[in-house]
């Protein structure tokens, strides 16, 4: 596959707007574009407009390596702050600009062409290379969690992401990610009378004061060698209609990354101790909903998959991330898998206004991640 054919595929998937939805119709291309190279793949859906995609290329007896990017890309808060337009991917001094140029079309585009390019090069490699294209990571981890629940990560032994790391490390651990949300309950009364009402506000308030000293105390009994302590971050409140009326309903959204030796289950645990004792003190009552509640991924820093990486790449530095990855799921196999989150772009550009990569640096993790799949499939 030429240059130009590479770029051209980036910026076409950049074009399809997939702002936490329409998935699928990236994944109707590449899967057009991997049978015009003789690939079979499959579309797995999720819900309406939303679908996955996996694709299998097998050569001898040996192991499996996944190979994985998400299609999905966050919200634009206003478009006009971009220097260009984010979904018209133009390419300017050598980089190109859109939303998901980083986070992370151009690493999933680079694993779908290094897939095709094995095949059309005949390289040999033993065992199963399989292609898991998927929805809705950003929020949610949607696609990952039915792509596992369906059995497609049961035959791994290994998984590249190839989420944003720059040219400079490679994940090989990650903490686990829950997002939550605590809903407050009260009662509406003038804000004259606040003794006719229940602040719900106000439920929240001595919620979080009680909850972070209970989270210190949890969190200080369990420290893992390599990722550190659990964290808690309490990020977003809405509620309230008026200044002069005491709010009815207060809902805050919160993000907790958490270590094995506080499991995920130990952490709820202490929410729900947390919303059972403000409840006992008050007529208004909060609720718990948990959005996504992923384990810490733990595999060893000097993995064959990690190992593969540095002999590629000899600048690359082997490291831990604080950060959570559609590896989280895939992991759930029971069974130790070898872990690597290795991708084009600076990590600190994702997400941001005018969102941008070298397109060199597209080309090159091409070549680079050609060279990781036959050397972990040797």
């Amino acid at each position: 596959m030429n240059k130009e054919k590479k770029i051209e595929i980036l910026r076409d998937i950049l074009k399809i707007r997939t702002i936490n939805s329409n998935e699928e119709e990236v994944a109707i291309y590449l899967k057009e574009l991997l049978k015009e190279y003789g690939i079979e793949s499959e579309i797995v859906n999720y819900s309406p407009s939303r679908s996955s995609l996996v694709a299998d290329l097998k050569k001898g007896q040996g192991r499996t390596l996944g190979i994985s990017g998400h299609m999905d890309v966050v919200d634009i808060e206003d478009e006009n702050k971009w220097t260009y337009p984010p979904f018209a991917a133009e390419i300017v001094d050598g980089k190109i600009y859109a939303r998901g140029a980083v986070d992370m079309k151009a690493g999933l585009a680079a694993l779908v062409i290094a897939m095709i390019e094995i095949k059309e090069e005949d390289l040999d490699f033993n065992g199963k290379i399989r292609l898991l294209a998927t929805v809705g990571e950003e929020i949610g981890m949607y696609g990952s969690k039915d792509l596992y629940e369906k059995g497609y990560a049961d035959e791994l032994d290994g998984v590249l992401i190839a989420e944003p790391t720059s040219k400079k490390s490679a994940v090989y651990s990650q903490k686990g990610s829950i997002l939550y949300e605590i809903i407050a309950h009260g009662r509406a009364a003038h804000s004259s009378m606040p003794e006719e009402g229940i602040n719900a506000l106000e439920l929240l308030v001595d919620y979080i004061n009680l909850a972070n000293k209970e989270f210190g105390k949890i969190f200080s009994k369990g420290e893992n060698k390599v990722l550190g302590k659990s964290l808690n971050a309490h990020t977003v409140i809405n509620g309230g209609g008026q200044i002069n009326s005491i709010p009815e309903k207060v809902v805050m959204k919160a993000n907790a990354r958490i270590v094995p030796e506080v499991p995920g289950e130990v952490f709820l645990k202490t929410v729900n101790d947390c919303i059972e004792k403000i409840n006992s003190q008050s007529e208004g009552h909060l609720e718990l909903n948990v959005i996504q509640d992923l384990p810490a991924v733990e595999s060893a820093k000097d993995n064959d998959l990690i190992k593969a990486i540095e002999e590629v790449n000899k600048e690359v530095k082997a490291m831990p991330t604080t950060g959570a990855t559609d590896a989280a799921n895939f992991s759930r196999v029971g069974k130790k898998i070898d872990l690597a989150v290795y991708g084009p772009g600076e990590p600190r550009l994702a997400h941001t206004i005018d969102e941008n990569l070298p397109v060199d640096e597209y080309l090159e993790y091409i070549e680079a991640c050609k060279q990781i799949i036959l050397k972990y499939l040797k």
